[in-house]
């Protein structure tokens, strides 16, 4: 338990930062969600429309620390390659 004050205002901190960063992780899960389910229905317009929606927040998610930079490109690229691959 935390004793000092120091300690303590830390751990409202993290109680506030951990409740931000799950919501803006979940946000960005439905994003990628919402493209995997337009990649599983066949509909490559629908795929692009929302890939073109989940990139910012992505992008988003790695300037507020809560992904990393490599894991969003990597996840980033797979998808287009997904949905570029829909056409063929």
């Amino acid at each position: 338990m935390a004793n000092s004050p120091q300690a303590k205002k830390r751990a409202r901190q993290n109680e506030r930062r951990y409740a931000i960063n799950k919501a803006r992780r979940s946000r960005i899960r439905t994003f990628l969600r919402k493209v995997e389910e337009a990649i599983a229905s066949g509909d490559q317009a629908a795929a692009t429309a929302a890939l073109r929606q989940a990139q910012p927040e992505l992008m988003r998610g790695v300037t507020k620390g809560i992904l990393h930079k490599n894991t969003v490109a990597r996840k980033i690229s797979r998808l287009s390659a997904r949905v570029k691959a829909m056409t063929a």
